[in-house]
This record gives structure tokens, sequence and C-alpha cells, in this order.
């Protein structure tokens, strides 16, 4: 998995880049399907399937630019048909919107370690095939991807009960923000990227120590552990982009860049839909901080 994710973003040659997404791909297959039920079985099959259809976008948009431009080179891609191709492919791999719904279904069957997996390092390789490109995608196809993301993740969180589902909503909201302001700013948007992936990182790592799958055993955690469930609840509203917290920085300057650049309607937009996710990230913070407290 390691080997394939640095193959592509050391390559500057898309049948390199190529290889080595299908190498990360087939790596992980095994440990996606290692819990042997059948819903692991069903995850496995899924995300095979959708990586599979995004690999075969991938080499369909990188042969019709060589065949127009000549160069196989990562660079040069300046056909308007294989840069819209290989977008829809690059967020087909990452899972965002309107090509998400593999993500909440792939986590759902795999455990905790794997999910950790697939929502911050899987999205390594897309991302930075998606910033060397930045320059020749058309800003108005990754702006509606980044809004609807948003949307998306927002709605689509707000009725799960399962954390991993919640996770993946998360996932697909916060990708929403790095896709939309890498029409703008690719360096913001891989600061965004990092800094949603720093805070992923623990709270996956708590569940697991926790053994916590879902809301209710979350509320049931704070009487044995209670500073593990303190920082989950923290690392919630601060994924969620709430002030003073780490994850309210990244879109802030988001939004500053919007409306530096007089996308202000963009930018309310934005700000609309954050309100929606945080919901149900306010949701999560209740229930433990308010409920189970034995204040």
């Amino acid at each position: 998995i390691i080997m394939g994710t640095i193959m592509t973003m050391s390559s500057s040659n898309w049948l390199m880049a190529w290889i080595g997404l299908e190498l990360n791909m087939l790596a992980i297959l095994p440990i996606i399907s290692k819990p042997k039920t059948t819903r692991a079985s069903e995850a496995t099959i899924k995300y095979f399937l959708t990586q599979a259809i995004a690999s075969a976008m991938m080499l369909l948009s990188s042969t019709t630019n060589a065949w127009q431009t000549g160069s196989w080179d990562i660079l040069e891609l300046k056909n308007k048909f294989s840069t819209t191709i290989m977008t829809l492919s690059l967020m087909m791999k990452m899972g965002a919107a309107p090509i998400h719904f593999w993500l909440p279904e792939v986590l759902q069957g795999t455990t905790l370690q794997t999910a950790l997996l697939i929502t911050t390092w899987q999205k390594l390789a897309p991302i930075s095939l998606m910033y060397m490109i930045s320059n020749n995608i058309q800003p108005a196809l990754l702006m509606s991807a980044g809004i609807l993301s948003m949307i998306v993740g927002g709605l689509g969180g707000i009725n799960q009960t399962q954390l991993r589902k919640t996770m993946a909503y998360s996932s697909i909201n916060n990708l929403g923000w790095t896709i939309m302001i890498m029409a703008l700013s690719p360096n913001l948007a891989v600061m965004n990227i990092f800094i949603y992936m720093i805070m992923t990182t623990p709270i996956f790592l708590m569940m697991t120590s926790t053994s916590t799958k879902t809301l209710q055993n979350l509320t049931t955690t704070w009487t044995t552990s209670t500073a593990t469930t303190l920082s989950i609840a923290l690392l919630m509203l601060s994924t969620s982009g709430l002030p003073p917290f780490t994850g309210f920085l990244p879109k802030m300057l988001a939004l500053n860049e919007l409306i530096t650049q007089k996308l202000t309607t963009l930018a309310t937009l934005a700000i609309m839909t954050s309100l929606v996710s945080l919901l149900f990230y306010l949701r999560i913070t209740y229930l433990i901080m308010v409920l189970t407290s034995p204040m």
C-alpha cells in the first residue's frame, strides 16, 4: 500500500501513476476482507468495483490525452475531455460526491483500523494527482463538486447512529472543502486535507481502543475511559470547523480566499453547508458531554 502511494506521488508519467494506484488498490483488498464476514466481503467487492471503474476512466483520459498531444506527462493534460474524465476518476477514487455512494458502505463493512486507512492514507495519491493537474481543471467543475460533497456530507451524517458511517460522511464533507478550494489555491487544499487527516487519525484510534462503533457505545464509554471520550468529543468539534479548534483554520482561510476572488455567494453557500454538518458533530458531542457526564 505504501509503495503504491509513493509510486503514484513521485511519478511524472500517467502510466506509472496508474500502476501505483493499481498496486495500492490490490494491496488493500485483503486487508478489507480480513474479517471473515459477509459484510466485509461485500465491502471488498464494492471497493474493488468502484476503484477498477475509476482506474479504467483514468486510463481512458490519459490515453486520449496522449493521442491528442503525444505526451504521457502528468503536467501536459491539456485536452478538455481528458481533464474532465480524469477529475471525475480521481473524485471517484477519493469518494467525493456525486460518486461517493461506495464510501459509507465500505467503511461500515470493515474494521475501524481499515476505515482509518481508507479515509486518510488512501486519499493521498488521488489528491496529489489532482494537485498536479489543478491548473488545467475547469474551476466550475471543482467548485460544484466541492459544494455538492459538502451538502451530501452534511445531510448524510445527520441521521446516522453508526460511527463509521458518520466518519464516512464527515470525510465526504471535508473532501468537499478540499476540492472546492483546489480550484483557487491548491496549496491551501493540501493543508486542509492534511489537517483533516491529523484530526481523524486520533478519533479512529481512540474508537478502536475503546471498541466504540455506535453512538450508544459512545455514551457508555464515559464511565470506563472519561479522558478518551472527552477527547473524541473535542476532536469531533474540531473536525466540524468550530472556532477556536484547529479545524476552523483551513475553513477560515478557504472562505477568505473565496471572498478575495469575489465569490461571496459560494462562500455563503459553504458556510450554510458547514452549519448542517456542525449539527451532527454537535449531536455526538451533546450525547457524550451532557447525557453521559455524571454532573
